[in-house]
């Protein structure tokens, strides 16, 4: 498997009803303070079974440090831990031993090696993204403490949050089960994610992540440009289907007058269009970018599929599954943004004396 960052990185092992979950940081400097307090948290806000309109899977979600970390500080060495799995049941897969669900990775897994773990998906369940909510969660502490990273959910279905950032209050984005900072809005999407639940169904929507305060120059001129790094992370989220920054899609619809963020005297700019990057590099200006997720593919309702051998079939799920991805993804987005910025923060560390 490859590995997410390039100096610093991270590889991880575990599926979903396996002993643990795991992984390994290198190249994590040493005589960092971690707050594992912090990391604990980010992990509470992504696990199963914190309200009703997310998978009912029983998870405590307790990382426990193998290496890398000694009296509270880091060591330098290869940072190892593990999350345990504690609530699997793997009958609840027995179904989908020779089947292949819709829309899922049963048949491309099966396809590359020939054999796959069907209980909870295996390793590609988004239980997985524990082990990047803890990566995450860490390189957060190595960036400088002025750097803010906020994502939220900005849309359920055809529910949108119409406010811009700037007119939200982010300290209301966990104030609900489905993580959007407008109370009115936030109502309106957990009704419908209930009413989809009820159906037996799923629905996607997107998720909206803001960075502000990080320093000019974080990203690389070319391969390793900012919002590149960030796509990249991003889209290997389970579900994601989508990523825009600044102007998005709806820069393509306009006119360079239109779309030139001017400069003031003072190097920030009177718009930003750009999403607070330009040639691959921060301007200083927010970040900010969107993330689409599509329904979860396993549903809980009759659907027409295959076997392995092609032989059709009616297949239904059963189980504990999320109707909508969007409120435990929230913290993934975070701490994937978090570990791309410090993975290219040391990169922009080393080089320059």
């Amino acid at each position: 498997m490859f590995n997410l960052g390039n100096f610093l990185s991270l590889s991880t092992f575990g599926e979903s009803h396996g002993i643990a979950f795991g992984g390994i940081i290198n190249n994590f400097p040493a005589g960092l303070d971690v707050d594992l307090d912090a990391v604990q948290h980010q992990l509470d806000r992504r696990k199963p079974g914190q309200s009703t309109i997310v998978t009912q899977r029983k998870e405590s979600d307790t990382v426990k440090f193998l290496s890398g970390i000694f009296e509270g500080k880091t060591t330098g060495t290869p940072i190892g831990f593990i999350i345990e799995n504690d609530n699997q049941k793997s009958k609840d897969y027995e179904h989908l031993s020779t089947a292949y669900r819709p829309s899922h990775a049963d048949f491309t897994y099966d396809q590359k090696f020939g054999i796959r773990d069907y209980r909870g998906g295996g390793k590609s369940s988004a239980r997985e993204t524990v082990n990047w909510v803890v990566a995450g969660s860490l390189a957060k502490q190595l960036l400088p403490k002025t750097v803010e990273i906020t994502a939220y959910v900005s849309s359920v279905g055809e529910i949108f949050c119409e406010k811009p950032y700037q007119d939200l209050d982010f300290s209301n984005i966990d104030s609900n089960d489905v993580r959007c900072p407008d109370s009115e809005t936030a109502e309106k999407m957990i009704s419908k994610i209930k009413e989809i639940k009820k159906e037996g169904n799923t629905i996607g929507g997107t998720i909206t992540c803001v960075i502000k305060n990080l320093p000019v120059g974080i990203g690389e001129p070319v391969f390793g440009k900012l919002q590149a790094e960030l796509a990249k992370a991003m889209l290997s989220i389970n579900a994601a289907k989508g990523f825009e920054y600044g102007s998005g899609f709806f820069g393509a619809r306009m006119t360079g007058k239109e779309h030139n963020d001017l400069f003031n005297e003072d190097f920030t700019t009177k718009t930003n269009l750009s999403g607070g990057i330009q040639g691959g590099i921060s301007n200083g200006m927010d970040i900010y970018f969107r993330v689409a997720f599509k329904p979860v593919a396993t549903i809980l309702r009759p659907q027409e599929s295959i076997d392995k051998d092609g032989n059709p079939l009616i297949l239904e799920g059963k189980g504990r599954h999320d109707p909508c991805v969007l409120p435990r993804a929230v913290p993934i987005v975070e701490s994937l943004a978090s570990f791309v910025l410090a993975d290219l923060f040391l990169v922009n560390r080393m080089r320059r004396i």
